[in-house]
Order: structure tokens, then sequence, then C-alpha cells
């Protein structure tokens, strides 16, 4: 087909779904049709579609067929983009924060103003973080079961930086890297950005497949495997030690670096230990202070063996120099006087209420939770679309994700992700009931 043609059939296309006259959720002709009515080559109907789905305009899904995608939408609507638009129940990022905190900033700030290190804040800071904030920080490590030195930890500008510098650091264009098939969105977007190839695990109900690892592991030069043991995002589940210690034999079998991403373990309480401590020669550990304290607080932190840390402070300074001394001084100064591990329990006891809520008002519905998450995961009807039902709830004030921005896989699963952090008891009641009413209709 010559190209002109080509392209005015993706263009025809288009326009008919911009201008409405292909509604969304509209079933387009198979493949073998298009190309048959078009008088095209299968190959080239294949691609029609191809660059429709680049286009955002369609999605094909395996064994149903490709659909008209809602692309009224705005930005951030169901994509995992924090652009939630004003006056939305926000159910789609999570930013949880307790009464009195601003209080606790503005304490903090003042006595930062009567210390007498302060000038020395206005200065370029070691690229890891300075030495006794890198001890306090291994020291609450040892509350959550993992025993570091202090020279083995970095203080990282938030824990989407740490993995940032652990992949710039430890991964190369090209390396292959084990992910379960629904993961957190900010890791998708690392991998891209690296150029690392992503190839899905699925997932069951307790973690991921490690039958599925381990035969993936022989056919494939796997370099990594990206974890979320403590509380998966946005799955909810907390891996067992049975399989904890089943991932490390398969990591030592075939090499592999493990990158344990520990970012909302703090809500699990009774959990096993971090797989880093179960495999400190391989583990990079991941965690911050964003969901825990504040995300206004970019303050991280990375454990990793000490043969890697020079490569990760290289990147350090590469990406950033250092943390804001003035902010790594007040969550350091947190973490020393029981503020972060008193904020971590209450958040822990709001989060619970937050769940008891969900319960209560979508109890009949199939959803996955862990009990003291923030987040919970709706799988949707058969029949049912996510982009729609995204759609009506915006049109009800209520702005929620889809499964799109946390699946690797060619399958996208048609569910939400519901956060249950970022607005008030009274409205997060209001948010859930519309959710209800849209995806019980």
């Amino acid at each position: 087909m010559p190209r002109a043609r080509y392209k005015l059939l993706v263009d025809r296309f288009a326009h008919a779904i911009r201008s409405g006259a292909l509604a969304p959720g509209t079933r387009l002709p198979t493949h073998r049709q298009l190309a048959a009515e078009h008088g095209l080559a299968l190959a080239t109907a294949s691609r029609v579609y191809t660059e429709l789905e680049a286009m955002g305009l369609v999605s094909g899904e395996t064994g149903r067929g490709t659909f008209v995608r809602e692309i009224a939408l705005p930005p951030g609507q169901g994509s995992g983009q924090m652009n939630v638009a004003a006056g939305l129940l926000d159910l789609n990022f999570n930013y949880p924060s307790l009464p009195g905190q601003a209080d606790l900033l503005r304490t903090a700030l003042r006595q930062l103003a009567l210390s007498g290190d302060l000038e020395a804040l206005l200065r370029y800071q070691p690229h890891a973080g300075r030495i006794h904030e890198r001890a306090a920080v291994a020291r609450h490590l040892l509350s959550r079961g993992l025993t570091v030195a202090a020279e083995q930890v970095l203080v990282v500008s938030g824990a989407q930086h740490g993995l940032a510098v652990t992949m710039m650091a430890l991964l190369k264009p090209g390396d292959v890297i084990a992910v379960d098939a629904l993961t957190y969105s900010g890791f998708k977007v690392l991998a891209e950005t690296l150029h690392l190839e992503i190839l899905a695990l699925p997932v069951t109900a307790y973690g991921p497949d490690l039958d599925a690892l381990q035969q993936l592991c022989r056919r494939r030069p796997v370099r990594a495997v990206y974890s979320m043991p403590t509380l998966h995002n946005p799955l909810g589940w907390v891996m067992d030690l049975t399989q904890r210690e089943r991932l490390v034999d398969i990591a030592r079998q075939h090499n592999l670096m493990i990158i344990e991403d520990a970012a909302y373990a703090f809500l699990a309480e009774d959990a096993p230990p971090p797989v880093a401590s179960l495999a400190p020669e391989r583990t990079v550990y991941v965690g911050g202070l964003s969901k825990s304290v504040a995300t206004g607080l970019r303050v991280g932190f990375v454990a990793a063996p000490p043969a890697w840390v020079s490569a990760l402070e290289r990147r350090v300074m590469a990406t950033t120099w250092n943390v804001p001394g003035i902010m790594s001084a007040i969550a350091l100064g947190w973490l020393e006087d029981g503020t972060v591990a008193q904020l971590e329990a209450q958040k822990r006891e709001d989060a619970k209420a937050r769940q008891a809520l969900a319960a209560q008002v979508l109890k009949g519905l199939d959803y996955t939770c862990h009990p003291s998450s923030y987040f919970l995961w709706l799988p949707l009807a058969e029949d049912a679309r996510a982009d729609q039902v995204a759609m009506a709830l915006q049109r009800q004030g209520v702005s929620v994700s889809t499964a799109e921005p946390f699946a690797v896989s060619t399958h996208v699963p048609h569910a939400l992700r519901l956060a249950l952090g970022s607005v008030d008891m009274p409205a997060l009641r209001e948010a859930l009931l519309k959710v209800r009413s849209i995806v019980a209709w």
C-alpha cells in the first residue's frame, strides 16, 4: 500500500475517534477484516492499528480485539501522572498526611535556626550524606530487621531517586530485569528511560510466580529482579519468609541482583525480615520518608553491599550532587528523636481506618488489599472497560488510576487502583460511594 494511502487510513480513524464518530469502547474490525475491507496486506492492517495505539487512540487486547480508547480524560486521569484536575476527589495518588504535621515542621525549622551547624548546611554536602546521617539511617533500618554499616548507606533525594541511582550505577542499557506483571509505575518509567528490557513475572495472590522466574532465568540472561516483598504496590501482598528464601535461592543460582523497594514497608506490621537481610551480598534496599512522613520531604536512603557503594555515590553526584543539607538535617533529626517512628505508627492506624471504611462501602465487591495499606486493587467486570469507568468517575468528581501505568505485560487488566490516603475521611466515603455506584451499575 502506498505510504499516502496507508497514512490516509490512519488519519481517517484518528479523525473519527477524536470527533466522536467512533465512540469510546467501540470494537474495531479485526486485523483480517480491516485488511480484506481495504485490500491491504495483513501486516499493513496491523501497522494501522499499531500507529493508532501509539497515538493513544485505541488499545489492543489479546483475545478480545481492538477498542477505541476514552480520550476525554485530562492528563493524569488513569495514566499515573500527577496532574489531577482541580476539584476532583483524589483516589489517584497517595500523599498521606496527619493533623499536626505542619506544626512539626515549624518546630523543626525553629530548632534548626538555633543550631550552631546552620551555616554548614548551606554548603555542598558529601554525595552519600554526612556520616552521622548515614549512621542514623542505619539505626532506623535496624528497627526494620536490616543490619548495615553506616558506610553502606547513601542518603538520596527520595526513594525514586534511590531507584534511579541504583539502576544507573548497576545496570546498563539492554540488561534484562524481571519484574512483577503489575508493578510500581515509577519503576516502569525508569526502566524505559534507561533502556532496560523488562520481562513480566505472572502474579499470584501471595507474590510473584517464582517458578516462572526460575524458568525465565534458564531461557534469558536475566541480570536483576525488582521486588516489593513487603506491601506490594498496587496489589498489597506481603511475601512470606518461605517465598523470600526461595527468591534468594534463585538469585544466587543465577547470579541476580535484587532491588528491594520498601517504600510502603512501614505499613506492614510483623512482616518477615527484608530480603536484603537474607541476601546482603546481592541486594540493594531502597526506602524513603515520602509516605511515612511527607511527600514534600524528598529524603530517601539506599543500603547496598560495600562493593557497590562507590558506584552508587558517583551516580548521586551525577544526578543531584547531594541531598539538600537542610532537608536531610530535618529528616534525620526526626529519625533520631522518634518522630518518624511515631508518624509511622499513626499512619498504620490511619490506613487501617481507611481500609475499614473501604470494606464497609465496597462490601460485596471483589477487590484486593492489605489491611493497613493506603490503596486497594479493584478488578472490573469482564465486559467493563477501565478507561470508560475512569471517565465516568471523573464526571462524578473522582480521580482514579487504571491498571495501565502498573502493567508491564502485553495484557493490561481492566481494573482500578484506588489510593485511600489523600482525602479526609468524609471525602473518602463520598468518593468510594461514587466508585461503588459506577462499578456495580
